[in-house]
């Protein structure tokens, strides 16, 4: 990857991000896990699920929430961390990509879905290991920009059996990928991730 650094005003803070800009208007954000548990944007998720973008031709943005890094100011539970997720869709479009997708692992999950309705430009949502058994999503009901979500069989912090009650009211058009094995944190199962994520944009 050669991926630059850049840095995104969210509001009065600057949060500092890495940018693939490839050419055409497609394009990804990739939101972090829960930065009060170390997440950041240099996670083994959020990397794969950049490349995985990047092999198709997508421009790919993902960046460190506020108090995440070196990214100014502090966590701010979920409310800020939304103005950084659409600082960051201000970003892709004023490079001129059209078609921006939304990703999120874990807690960047919870975020991306949290302010949909604020997120405009955003064509398609994938959720990694929403944190549905740690996180409230009482609040999310259909969107159908919901259109892929993956979790692994042995995660007890986005369990499947919750993800299905849930997808339900989220879209139930969406595709659900169940990663045999495979836990929170992905160990060992980061190709087959790729795998899924590169074959769903095939079918874009």
């Amino acid at each position: 990857m050669t991926e630059e650094k850049i840095i995104i005003n969210s509001g009065k803070i600057k949060i500092e991000g890495l940018l693939e800009n490839l050419p055409g208007d497609k394009g990804v954000i990739v939101s972090h896990p829960h930065p009060l548990y170390g997440g950041d944007m240099y996670n083994n998720v959020v990397e794969a699920v950049c490349v995985a973008y990047q092999e198709k031709g997508y421009s790919t943005l993902r960046f460190n929430f506020r108090g995440a890094g070196q990214s100014e100011g502090k966590y701010n539970d979920g409310i800020g961390e939304q103005d950084d997720v659409e600082a960051a869709l201000a970003y892709l479009s004023n490079l001129g990509k059209k078609e921006i997708d939304l990703a999120g692992y874990s807690f960047g999950a919870w975020i991306n879905v949290l302010g949909l309705n604020r997120y405009k430009p955003v064509r398609g949502v994938i959720m990694i290991s929403p944190p549905v058994n740690m996180l409230d999503f009482s609040f999310f009901k259909l969107d159908p920009r919901i259109k892929l979500v993956i979790s692994g069989s042995e995660d007890e912090i986005a369990s499947v059996g919750t993800i299905k009650k849930a997808l339900s009211s989220w879209n139930k058009e969406a595709v659900l990928r169940i990663i045999q094995g495979a836990d929170h944190f992905y160990w060992g199962k980061i190709d087959e991730l790729k795998v899924i994520i590169r074959d769903f944009l095939d079918q874009e």
